[in-house]
């Protein structure tokens, strides 16, 4: 501990910066460590002597670090340059350790016996941070000078032998036995030189007398003195002395004190008082006035300060700096009027105050950094001094704000700034980290560095659909390839991270392949049918879309969309009854002549395939032969009469039945009934051949070649019914005719329509295969004419017929269905 405190003691002396007074101080313990343990093994040593040539070989510091020839090109050595000049450089190539700028000792130390230049060297991949201390060696290239080369003394006759004169100090940059070591005076009778050490280590010359001066007998002489210094060859300095033997003043001046000490803050003001001394003089007149005045000072030092002549009193001249020079020491002459001087000395220490905030320096930063970056990575490295000393130079560093970032601190006011918890781009793309250093002085100074670091994106998100499901009303009919619907979906990642394709993964459609129903836009997502869709086939599908980015991996999520098909009225009506008869036959229906009014004379039955109100059916009486006699319930479709039948009245009605929906447009279907006013069968059979030989709705050219193919078919058909009927009549098996008998209490071989229960049809129809044959399948339309207890043949009183009337009547009957059936073959042949 006194080493070090030597070694201070003698830094705050030196002319030269804190910084590297500081810098010295540090690695001299570092040195006089290593003499009892080992040094850590980042901090490299190297000495050589000051001013080497440009391009010099300090040392091979990649051997020196351990690296091997093929690590240092991919380590990239370089020195990291904190201060505006750099002394030292690194080859990247072989690792050695070069001499780059002219290394002056003196300049860089000053006064300082041991000077070292401490810097650090930056190996990346991995990084590290090694400590180098470049220990300059003086050497002797500066030669002493005197600061007064020409020396003027005025003793008096009167001074007695032993008398000192202070010849002041010569100075030598050097150090060591390169600085000043001694002087020499040339041969004389009156004075011998003796050299004297100050307090702060200087050697200056002193003359002591000798012999008494006689003015009378040599008023004046001069003498040579050398200032010679310990180098190897030796170099000196010279200086004149001229003396000059005045008549007698038996009493110097007299200071109060040899010696002032004086601490002073460096932040005094120009003009601020520093000390005063004071000197007296017993003799009187000239002899007694005192003059002050500086003795031996620099010229740094002489602006520094101003003294006053005539009190003695120093003042502050310049600002002052701590950092430059904390000490000052000078030497104060008080001069008589008789010649006589004395002289004291000054010592002048600097208080260091907070006047210096922190500097930080940013030497390296990592931006972008990836947002899944793990805590502990390293951001950035800095750097942060401070030029105070003392509490003043001790920093605190930290980083603003609650961010996830933090400083970390390594060695020789080096931090890193590493990452401190988990980064989200989509939330945060850049910081802004703001870092402050304070210090510890009162009050504290502090320097804010903000460093921006951008965050690059990683495939971290999903495509997120704007919806958790879709819905989708789609028009039946629709055109093949019509867009239906878009799906949206966003990626809050960046470039192909966020780019995001749509595609169709399944759907509850099973009877075809999907792509033939529905295809997507992988880049829009609009969803496009591949074919029209039919409400009436079906009504609804789901679909499954799925959104991907183009991350690696990739990310995907999935949606459902519900397409409902909406109806469109695209189908009429269709009339289940009355259906239409076989090829478009006529239909016919019969009404009792006594029928009384809103008597149901039938009911129109109608669906429509559409739905909703396109499905709803009204129905309509679009034409009557007597408009007055029928009405039809408009939503029932029943058909009744609105009064009794009146002779005035015709016995056969025609009726055109409407049946329309409620869509639009509305579609709608007719129906033509051709009623019959008759009490029996007997009485509607002729109104009914007459309609259906001359359907009114044909032109005249059908209705002739109609009719005569109707007659060739009827005459050949009739003969061969008449020998088939004499023939069975011969061999007594009547079972062929009772086909055409009605069934009224069985329905064995009877197919009825759909309707028949509600009693509103007026119809039925009984299929009757030959005994002889079942497998020849002729149908027959027989009219089944609604009878209660009587039989089809009974007369009008309900008695049944009997003997040949009866089987006349039944024969009559068949031959005019059979008539019918192959008539409406012809007709429908031509």
């Amino acid at each position: 501990m006194p080493v070090e405190e030597k070694a201070s003691s003698s830094a705050r002396r030196m002319n030269c910066r804190h910084q590297e007074k500081s810098g010295s101080v540090r690695l001299l313990f570092l040195l006089l460590l290593s003499l009892f343990c080992k040094t850590a093994s980042e901090q490299i040593q190297y000495s050589v002597p000051e001013e080497m040539e440009k391009g010099s070989v300090v040392g091979n510091l990649a051997k020196d670090l351990g690296l091997s020839p093929g690590e240092i090109a991919n380590r990239n050595l370089h020195v990291l340059s904190l201060d505006k000049k750099q002394y030292f450089t690194v080859s990247a190539e072989n690792g050695k350790l070069y001499v780059n700028d002219r290394i002056d000792r003196e300049g860089i130390c000053g006064e300082t016996i041991f000077c070292p230049i401490n810097f650090e060297v930056m190996a990346e991949n991995p990084m590290n941070i090694f400590h180098v201390t470049v220990a300059i060696q003086d050497i002797n290239d500066n030669t002493p000078h005197f600061l007064n080369e020409d020396i003027r003394l005025e003793p008096s006759e009167l001074t007695l032998p032993g008398a000192r004169f202070v010849l002041g100090n010569a100075e030598d940059p050097d150090v060591g036995m390169n600085s000043l070591q001694n002087y020499q005076l040339s041969s004389n009778q009156y004075f011998t030189l003796e050299t004297r050490e100050s307090e702060d280590g200087n050697k200056y010359a002193e003359l002591v007398l000798s012999k008494q001066l006689d003015r009378e007998s040599e008023s004046s002489f001069h003498l040579t003195l050398l200032a010679l210094d310990g180098g190897r060859p030796v170099k000196t300095g010279t200086a004149k002395i001229w003396v000059n033997v005045i008549d007698a003043n038996d009493n110097p001046p007299v200071f109060a004190q040899e010696l002032y000490k004086v601490s002073l803050k460096e932040n005094a003001p120009k003009g601020s008082s520093v000390v005063q001394v004071k000197a007296t003089d017993r003799d009187e007149g000239s002899n007694g006035q005192i003059i002050y005045i500086f003795s031996n000072i620099a010229e740094s030092v002489r602006r520094m300060f101003l003294l006053d002549p005539k009190n003695g009193a120093i003042m502050v001249m310049e600002n002052l700096d701590f950092e430059w020079k904390d000490k000052y020491t000078v030497t104060v002459e008080a001069k008589d009027g008789g010649g006589l001087v004395a002289h004291c000395n000054v010592e002048i220490k600097l208080i260091d105050v907070n006047d210096n905030a922190p500097d930080i320096v940013l030497l390296s930063s990592s931006s972008p950094i990836p947002e899944d970056s793990a805590s502990g990575t390293l951001v950035a490295l800095i750097n942060v001094k401070d030029r105070d000393s003392g509490e003043n130079g001790n920093i605190v560093c930290q980083v603003l704000s609650n961010l996830p970032f933090q400083i970390v601190s390594t060695s020789n006011n080096y931090y890193k700034v590493v990452t401190d918890g988990a980064l989200d781009r989509e939330n945060t793309p850049e910081y802004n980290i703001t870092i402050t250093a304070t210090d510890n002085g009162s009050p504290p100074l502090s320097t804010l560095k903000t460093i921006s670091v951008q965050i690059s994106d990683i495939n971290d998100n999903p495509p997120a659909f704007e919806k958790p499901s879709y819905t989708a009303y789609v028009p039946e009919n629709n055109p093949s390839g019509a867009s239906i619907f878009r799906v949206k979906a966003s990626d809050p990642d960046l470039d192909r991270n966020a780019r995001i394709l749509y595609s169709i993964q399944k759907s509850n459609i099973e009877d075809l392949p999907l792509s033939s129903y529905v295809s997507i836009n992988s880049e829009t997502g609009i969803v496009y049918a591949q074919r029209s869709f039919d409400y009436e086939q079906f009504r609804e599908f789901q679909l499954q879309v799925k959104a991907q980015d183009g991350g690696s991996p990739p990310l995907s999520s999935n949606v459902t969309v519900e397409v409902f098909i909406v109806d469109q009225n695209d189908n009429s009506p269709q009339i289940l009854y009355p259906s239409k008869g076989v090829e478009a036959s006529v239909l016919f229906e019969m009404v009792p002549l006594s029928a009384d009014a809103d008597y149901l004379v039938t009911k129109v039955v109608a669906v429509d395939a559409d739905s909703g109100h396109n499905a709803w059916l009204s129905y309509h009486l679009l034409q009557a032969t007597e408009p007055g006699l029928f009405t039809i319930g408009h939503h029932t479709g029943e058909i009744r009469t609105s009064r009794t039948f009146l002779e005035r009245d015709a016995v056969k009605q025609r009726v055109v039945i409407l049946v329309k929906d409620n869509g639009h447009p509305s579609l709608s279907a007719t129906v033509t009934l051709n009623l019959v006013f008759a009490e029996n069968f007997q009485e509607a059979l002729p109104e009914m051949k007459t309609q259906s030989i001359s359907p009114d709705y044909q032109s005249d050219l059908q209705f002739y070649l109609v009719l005569a193919l109707a007659l060739i078919s009827f005459l050949f058909l009739l003969t061969v019914i008449l020998a088939i009927l004499m023939k069975l009549r011969r061999s007594g098996n009547p079972k062929f005719l009772q086909c055409f008998a009605p069934v009224p209490h069985s329905s064995a071989g009877a197919i009825f329509p759909p309707n028949f229960e509600d009693g509103t049809l007026p119809y039925s129809y009984q299929l009757c295969l030959s005994s002889e044959s079942r497998k020849n399948e002729l149908t027959f339309l027989t009219p089944n004419i609604q009878i209660v207890d009587n039989s089809l043949c009974g007369d009008k009183s309900g008695e049944p017929l009997t003997g040949n009337e009866g089987n006349n009547l039944e024969t009559e009957v068949a031959i005019m269905n059979m008539v019918s059936f192959y008539s409406r073959k012809c007709l429908h042949a031509v």
